[in-house]
């Protein structure tokens, strides 16, 4: 009778625990938030894109997870951070949202990583860029998934100083992105051998990039390097070209380029210049694949930031899938513990510092005559190795990093 009253009790506490686990997706729904730039320089690169990219992972997943309902919402942070913790905190302590993905503009980004730690959520970055998001900022709570400024400036910069590109000035946003692009691009080229002869800021989302460019063709640099993205990045290369840089010998760099960026200018104006991507539409069938259904839905190829983001929503569905329970902490521990294997990324890792290691790639703009259609515009030139293209784990004085 013992043994029966003990097999009872057992079977119960094991229904109590299976039951336990399964209630642990919180209000019966994983809900993620996009965070994102629907309407400003960042609109194209991110924007709908992401959304777009968010929702195809979640259907290709079933829109289910451990058997409860996903649900992706969206809002513009119109890339001011005041604009953005709102929304978020509004999501965490209202809408009962589980994670917030992508959150372009680091001066954003940022903040949203310091809001997610104190809620005990989930943040993960695809779109901001500041190397410091998994550096001096960083947090248990948050993954950097697609690049940062320090790989962007170190597989650039020491490939350019090797071939001889040694002297740089940079025209550079006068945000937490930008002044991060600049630090860790000019700490490469003086790593590398190379020197910096001058620098220039510009507000974000400027027009007029005039007197920022005659600055750098009187500096006499063999490189002028764009820390700038999105619409900030195009308008500067427009005018560079009208200035006539390049046909003065100088090199453009645009240190973070979208594909989106390099279609819009076209392939004579930006013949050439040199790229530093984490994804590119045309590597392989898998990423071919990808990026045809994407153009189908949002009508252009994906940006990194986009194909990171499906990527992304794939790994962290596939780990409450795995423990069954969307509670942070343990889908940050069985995220980290899983390798990244898909279209995106080939044995990628989310270290404790947050980063997501994975190859990174440095691309040359075709020639025209190269070209053979439409979205047909980069050549491989390097595939740079994750450990080799992000900072040493050791060397970013993030605090969870103990030695």
């Amino acid at each position: 009778m013992q043994k029966l009253i003990a097999a009872v009790a057992a079977g119960l506490a094991l229904a109590a625990t299976s039951g336990a686990a399964q209630a642990q997706i919180s209000d019966d729904v994983v809900k993620i938030g996009v965070l994102t730039d629907m309407s400003s320089l960042y609109a194209d690169a991110t924007g709908k894109g992401s959304l777009a990219a968010v929702e195809m992972a979640v259907a290709d997943y079933g829109a289910k997870v451990a058997g409860k309902p996903v649900q992706v919402v969206a809002a513009d942070h119109q890339n001011k951070p005041d604009v953005g913790v709102n929304i978020a905190r509004n999501w965490y302590d209202n809408d009962k949202v589980d994670a917030i993905f992508d959150v372009p503009t680091s001066s954003v980004a940022l903040p949203i990583s310091a809001l997610t730690r104190e809620k005990n959520k989930i943040n993960i970055n695809s779109g901001g860029g500041s190397s410091d998001i998994t550096g001096v900022a960083c947090s248990p709570n948050t993954v950097h998934w697609t690049y940062d400024t320090y790989a962007l400036s170190n597989v650039a910069g020491k490939a350019m100083v090797k071939r001889g590109e040694d002297t740089w000035f940079f025209v550079t946003a006068d945000y937490a992105f930008g002044m991060a692009l600049q630090r860790d691009a000019a700490n490469v080229v003086k790593e590398s051998g190379g020197k910096v002869l001058g620098e220039v800021r510009h507000p974000l989302n400027s027009s007029d990039f005039s007197s920022f460019l005659l600055q750098a063709q009187a500096s006499k640099a063999k490189v002028v390097a764009l820390a700038n993205a999105g619409g900030d990045t195009t308008n500067a290369l427009k005018q560079a070209a009208e200035f006539g840089l390049t046909q003065g010998g100088q090199k453009m760099i645009a240190l973070l380029q979208e594909i989106t960026d390099t279609h819009s200018l076209g392939i004579k104006a930006t013949q050439g210049l040199i790229v530093t991507d984490a994804f590119y539409w045309d590597m392989n069938d898998e990423t071919r694949a990808f990026s045809k259904r994407f153009n189908e839905k949002v009508g252009h190829m994906p940006t990194m930031i986009q194909a990171g983001l499906y990527s992304a929503t794939m790994h962290y569905l596939k780990a409450i899938d795995a423990i069954k329970t969307d509670e942070a902490p343990k889908v940050m521990e069985q995220m980290r513990k899983t390798p990244v294997n898909d279209f995106f990324a080939r044995n990628g890792k989310i270290r404790i510092d947050g980063r997501m290691v994975h190859d990174m790639y440095l691309f040359e703009v075709k020639k025209p005559e190269e070209s053979k259609g439409e979205w047909d515009l980069y050549k491989l030139i390097a595939t740079v190795p994750g450990d080799e293209a992000f900072r040493p784990l050791d060397k970013g004085g993030c605090p969870l990093v103990t030695h």
